[in-house]
């Protein structure tokens, strides 16, 4: 027997009530999904054993390029005590000409005062104190053993007729391994054992060996 008409509306409406109360199976979007995805991948971390891996690396890294890297800058630490050596002889035969009437300077700030009426003096201020520190080398200035006094030069101090300078490295085997030497003959002598080749070295027949 067919339900009444009235009735109708009403089991309907429980019918639906019963629909929305039912648990529903939540579903995620393919979006969530990556991003989920993503997140616990982000926090799995690395494992000790590759983490040793890296170290062990990065270790070898090092030992191979540190000792490469000491030896270039020693390299390059040399060749600039050579030029430096070769850029006070260089300034003395200026100053010689200019200003010592004949004389050198004998000191590393002799060289780098100016004349009267000129703002230049004869070296670069990097050279301009005795002694000077430069490229990791000790650069010097002294009259030589054999000197004696000469005229006074354009500022009236006295000059020398001969000089010697030297280029030692600060410390011997990380600055650099030879030291160097020089007079007013212009040759460079150096010395494996990172002292400075002595005048008696530098004289004929004394032994000492020059740069190439």
């Amino acid at each position: 027997m067919p339900a009444p008409v009235d009735e109708l509306p009403s089991n309907r409406l429980k019918l639906q009530k019963l629909l929305m109360a039912a648990p529903r199976e939540k579903t995620m979007s393919a979006d969530c999904q990556n991003c989920k995805r993503r997140t616990t991948l982000g926090h799995s971390g690395f494992t000790l054993t590759e983490l040793l891996i890296v170290i062990a690396i990065t270790g070898i890294i090092a030992a191979i390029a540190i000792p490469g890297m000491l030896r270039a800058r020693r390299t390059a630490n040399e060749a600039a005590a050579i030029g430096s050596l070769r850029a006070l002889n260089s300034a003395e035969s200026s100053y010689s000409a200019a200003a010592g009437k004949g004389g050198f300077a004998p000191l590393l700030a002799t060289l780098a005062a100016p004349c009267p009426g000129s703002t230049a003096g004869f070296i670069s201020p990097d050279l301009s104190i005795d002694p000077a520190i430069k490229s990791g080398y000790t650069i010097t200035m002294a009259p030589s053993s054999s000197s004696s006094p000469g005229p006074t030069d354009c500022n009236g101090v006295l000059t020398e007729t001969a000089y010697y300078t030297t280029a030692v490295p600060v410390a011997a085997g990380a600055t650099g391994l030879r030291a160097f030497a020089s007079s007013g003959a212009g040759a460079i002598f150096f010395d494996a054992a990172g002292v400075a080749p002595t005048e008696a070295q530098m004289a004929p027949g004394g032994g000492g060996t020059t740069i190439q």
